[in-house]
């Protein structure tokens, strides 16, 4: 199938084609017969793709102040190569959808193959979207008009915020497709509105529909001119529909404004307010989110768990519902509106004039063909595969996938087969830009394909204990992106598959492989490091990340405990040369979670050392991101960031510097060896002991318990199985 993105880095819109989306539960699957170009904000896009670096970086300074951050912590290459990979991220294009049930997934009920929808899908010709963000189209409303339901949920969203009573005068600043739609969805609420836009065919299209519109950019001052219309009053209401950087917008809105009346911010305007237009009038100012109550909460959306009527008369969903009413009702007449219908094959069409000042349209529509070519699905043969080529099937295409890991396996050597990731998009764009021979959104076709003999597995935390299992049971090698499990009960089952299958499981704490860290086991004791106990204190400057990440969600990301601090137990793991025998962790804050990101955790190892990892979400962005420091024998080893590494005591040793380098190039190289090798020594430090593996990942579990009973406690034996009966090698 096809599906329209654009590129941030040189500003290219660009038809893909990719693997179908796969439906999973609470999602449904839809053919698009219809898409509405939003043409305010994917100009926006459109032109922030075409600007020079100095252009995007003037967009956005609170970026600047990141990548500035970054540098001093990284580096200027690291820093330039983040950001590069950033902009080479093509974003997909559009959110007002309209098209046929192809599919529905698990807990979808009210649903069925064959209805006609709205949705915020993209530009694609096939959709995956959660059921909260899919609403019926009755058979009254024509495909052309349903396309405008999300958008007029947005127009809807603000109005419902301002609250309108009848008869009111409310302005609307700025007569784009929401503006045009704010407007008469306020006469619909018994309102006099008067429009504003500085584009002479927008103003007669409102003037044509029964407005009072108005240039503000002309001789007339436009509060003024508000206050004649309104006998000295002042407008009751104004909605901002307008983009326009310019702080001159919220400042003609204050002075048309009534005392006490109300505002509300839909479009992008600069925000810097004069407090004295806004105190003296007591004005009441707020800013509309999108489709309105759900939006950008997890739960609601992807989750399907919706808000009780009673307590949220509008969701999202309820808004789009009344749309697509008062479009049935023709209360509300959007065919003016529609300035051209395109092909989708011809999208160019639209998004080579998008950017140009004289462009007059106000909706295009594209229209997608009656079938979709979708990629064939191979039929494999259930052959365990017993070669050593070290062939990989990549599952999940994140960021992380691409930023690292990808080019990790590349610089291994490795050959990469496929890659899969649920929407289709990402795995196809990464399959071009890495020269991956197939792309797929059904993770079993690598898991059952002969050919590949490695899975790598990057997909969100939850997924990882089941598809490693999945894996095994296929006869593949395994690398997991940390952690190897979120709960105690997923342990077991990995542990049996290793031992029934002898594959090797490989979880990426790649901290180890750092030639900083390697250097710091060499100076401490090599080999023999488990004779002599240490003190090794890992502090980690996280920063904070969005409470609504998904990482924070305990069934989904773990926590950070549990999906980040892992690495640094690993690493201490490696320099003591021992493992944990019991641990303790204490959370921040007077009402402490265990998914809290501001973290201490206490390590006891079998040889008498301890470890100390701090894992803090509220420090400074300008302090060093990771700090390890390890007291043995009358020596200190500090090392900053994975930068430079400095030694105290040492005869021979002062301090080593260099590019940051975590470690992830070298243990795929050194994976990829071992998968083509077949054997390992139980003593080789190669890879990483699977005992250890399970040892780090009992560890973190057990500091879940530790805070639970607000103690103590001993890693043995976590995760309901008997270590004892694990063997020490991999084959």
């Amino acid at each position: 199938m096809k599906q329209l993105v654009q590129n941030l880095k040189t500003g290219e819109t660009l038809l893909e084609e990719v693997p179908t989306p796969q439906v999973g539960r609470g999602q449904v699957l839809i053919q698009t017969r219809r898409s509405l170009v939003s043409l305010g904000t994917e100009r926006m896009l459109v032109e922030f793709g075409k600007a020079s670096l100095i252009a995007k970086a003037r967009q956005q300074p609170d970026k600047v102040k990141q990548v500035l951050d970054k540098m001093q912590r990284d580096g200027l290459l690291p820093t330039l190569e983040a950001v590069f990979r950033k902009l080479d991220q093509p974003l997909p294009l559009g959110y007002c959808n309209v098209g046929t049930v192809v599919s529905v997934g698990e807990d979808v009920t009210d649903l069925r193959v064959g209805d006609r929808v709205a949705s915020n899908g993209p530009h694609a010709e096939l959709v995956c979207v959660p059921r909260n963000l899919v609403t019926p189209v009755p058979d009254s409303v024509s495909d052309d008009e349903a396309a405008f339901t999300v958008i007029g949920a947005i127009a809807l969203q603000g109005v419902r915020l301002l609250a309108p009573t009848l008869n009111e005068t409310v302005v609307v600043f700025g007569l784009g497709l929401v503006g045009l739609l704010t407007a008469e969805l306020l006469r619909l609420n018994g309102c006099h509105v008067i429009g504003l836009d500085v584009d002479e065919n927008k103003l007669q299209l409102a003037r044509k529909r029964g407005f009072t519109a108005f240039n503000p950019a002309e001789d007339t001052d436009p509060a003024l001119a508000v206050l004649a219309l309104t006998r000295g009053i002042g407008a009751d209401g104004v909605v901002i529909t307008a983009s326009i950087k310019s702080n001159e917008v919220i400042t003609q809105t204050a002075r048309m404004s009534r005392k006490k009346g109300r505002i509300v911010l839909v479009g992008v305007v600069g925000l810097s307010l004069d407090r004295a237009d806004f105190y003296e009038k007591e004005l009441t100012f707020r800013v509309s989110c999108s489709y309105g109550p759900g939006r950008y909460d997890e739960e609601y959306e992807q989750r399907g768990h919706d808000y009780p009527l009673p307590f949220v008369r509008w969701t999202e969903n309820r808004n789009f519902q009344t749309i697509v009413q008062l479009l049935e009702r023709q209360q509300l007449d959007v065919k003016p509106f529609i300035t051209e219908v395109v092909s989708f094959a011809d999208y160019r069409t639209i998004y080579d004039s998008i950017h140009q000042p004289d462009r007059s349209a106000i909706a295009s529509l594209l229209a997608y063909p009656e079938t979709v070519r979708s990629l064939p699905i191979p039929k494999i043969t259930s052959v365990r595969y017993v070669g050593g080529s070290a062939t990989v099937g990549i599952i999940g295409a994140g960021n992380f996938a691409d930023a690292t890991l990808i080019p990790a396996l590349k610089a291994a050597g490795a050959n990469l087969n496929a890659i899969a990731s649920a929407g289709g998009l990402n795995a196809a764009l990464l399959a071009r830009k890495y020269g991956i021979s197939e792309s797929t959104t059904d993770y079993r076709q690598l898991i059952d394909n002969p050919e590949i003999d490695l899975c790598l597995i990057a997909t969100r935390h939850n997924l990882h204990a089941r598809m490693t299992v999945e894996a095994l049971q296929a006869g593949k090698h395994v690398f997991v992106e940390k952690p190897l499990a979120i709960y105690d009960k997923e342990l077991l089952p990995i542990i049996e598959a290793q031992q029934a299958t002898g594959r090797l499981v490989m979880v990426g704490f790649n901290r180890r492989f750092s030639p900083y860290a390697l250097k710091m086991k060499a100076l401490v004791g090599g080999r023999f490091s488990a004779e002599l106990p240490m003190n090794v204190i890992a502090t980690v400057n996280a920063g904070a990340i969005p409470a609504n990440s998904w990482v924070h969600d305990r069934t989904v990301g773990g926590g950070r405990v549990l999906g980040e601090a892992c690495h640094f137990i690993d690493l201490i793991t490696f320099l003591t040369g021992s493992r944990v025998i019991s641990v303790c962790m204490n959370t921040m804050g007077k009402q402490p979670s265990e998914t809290s990101d501001s973290a201490s955790l206490l390590l006891r190892y079998e040889n008498g050392s301890t470890g100390v990892v701090n894992y803090f979400a509220n420090g400074s962005k300008a302090y060093v991101k990771e700090r390890i420091e390890v007291y043995s024998q009358e020596r200190t080893l500090v090392l900053d960031n994975f930068r430079k590494l400095t030694g105290y005591g040492f005869k021979r040793f002062s301090s080593l510097s260099g590019r940051q380098d975590k470690g992830h190039v070298e243990q795929m190289k050194r994976l990829i060896q071992q998968v083509r090798i077949g054997t390992i020594d139980a003593q080789d430090d190669l890879l990483i002991p699977f005992p250890e593996i399970v040892n780090t990942t009992q560890t973190t579990l057990a500091a879940l318990h530790s805070f639970r009973q607000n103690g103590w406690i001993n890693v043995k034996g976590v995760g309901t199985f008997q270590e004892t009966a694990l063997s020490e090698g991999h084959e």
